[in-house]
């Protein structure tokens, strides 16, 4: 049974859905297995939990 790990800062409900239904129709097809044995798990992460290269991501600046 694959699992799918999604990261991402806060989301609706349903963009969830979205997710879970694009991620687990895309790996079924490309696995050849059924929707049904695909795992999706989001986690939300807050951008004060990340880091990019030695920056906190909600310190973040992108370069202009």
């Amino acid at each position: 049974m694959p699992v799918i790990t999604i990261d991402s800062p806060k989301i609706s409900k349903e963009q969830k859905k979205e997710l879970v239904k694009k991620f687990a129709q895309s790996a079924s097809e490309v696995l050849g297995l059924p929707v049904s044995a695909m795992v999706v798990i989001i986690r939300e992460v807050d951008a004060e939990n990340v880091g990019v290269g030695d920056v906190l991501l909600c310190d973040f600046k992108p370069p202009e």
